[in-house]
């Protein structure tokens, strides 16, 4: 067996008397895309969190490549190449790509000044092996459409070698074209051996981009399961009653 490329084992965390997440465990492997669904509040966000560092974890233990690792902060997570694309993007919406490609992280001269041409090199490389469509370098994201912004967040993650990308509700608000497109980037970067967690309540748009799906309800895992061997309802049922497929459920 392949050693997985991370492993959250028996995770837990409180907030007051509520246990947002409840002894979770899950997997991921390279080139793997594993779907988080859930309800508001069924804890997914919060797993994450912990994952990116957001959060710090009660109980539990989270392995990189087979070795335990110990995530307290956004830096660690970074250390251990795992990266997070969140909704709301955190672009700079007055800079142009490269300017936001490595926003806090500048290419600088010898004399320590900002080389645009630099980084607007390499940021033409990275979208080369991203979206080779992607022409506008030296507009300001907030003129970009969705999708195009979703490259330029996905590239600043990638070019900064992430191995583990933590991808939340990447086409909400998108129309089918620009969907489309972010599901091209998910394919390209599986393609290149990342392991992605993809967290949406699109349960079609998981069923199509994912390899396997967990759902979890009430801070609880409730499954998970190979997305070929289930159906949509299999896993609607496994978000609303919590019950996994060929479970019955007591009236």
């Amino acid at each position: 067996m392949t050693t997985p490329l991370l492993e959250m084992r028996n995770i837990s965390i409180h907030f007051g008397g509520i246990k947002a997440v409840d002894d979770v465990s899950i997997d991921l492997m390279p080139g793997e895309v594993v779907g988080l669904l859930g309800h508001n509040g069924a804890g997914k966000s919060t797993l994450i969190k912990i994952l990116s560092g957001a959060y710090k974890k009660d109980s539990g233990e989270i392995y990189v490549d087979g070795q335990k690792v110990d995530i307290r902060s956004p830096a660690d997570a970074r250390k251990y190449n795992i990266e997070t694309i969140y909704q709301t993007l955190a672009l700079s919406d007055n800079l142009d790509a490269a300017s936001n490609l490595f926003l806090g992280r500048e290419i600088t001269t010898r004399f320590g000044l900002v080389d645009d041409t630099k980084m607007e090199a390499e940021s033409r490389k990275i979208m080369a092996r991203l979206n080779p469509n992607f022409k506008r370098f030296s507009e300001p994201v907030r003129s970009l459409s969705g999708g195009q912004r979703q490259s330029v967040a996905i590239a600043r993650a990638v070019y900064f070698n992430a191995r583990i990308l933590i991808m939340d509700e990447p086409t909400a608000a998108l129309g089918v074209h620009e969907t489309a497109m972010v599901a091209d980037l998910i394919k390209e970067l599986k393609a290149q051996g990342l392991g992605i967690f993809l967290i949406s309540h699109d349960t079609r748009e998981m069923m199509e981009l994912c390899d396997r799906v967990s759902v979890m309800k009430n801070g609880q895992l409730v499954s998970t399961e190979r997305v070929e061997d289930v159906t949509e309802d299999d896993v609607l049922s496994m978000i609303i009653m919590g019950k996994k497929p060929g479970e019955t459920v007591d009236a």
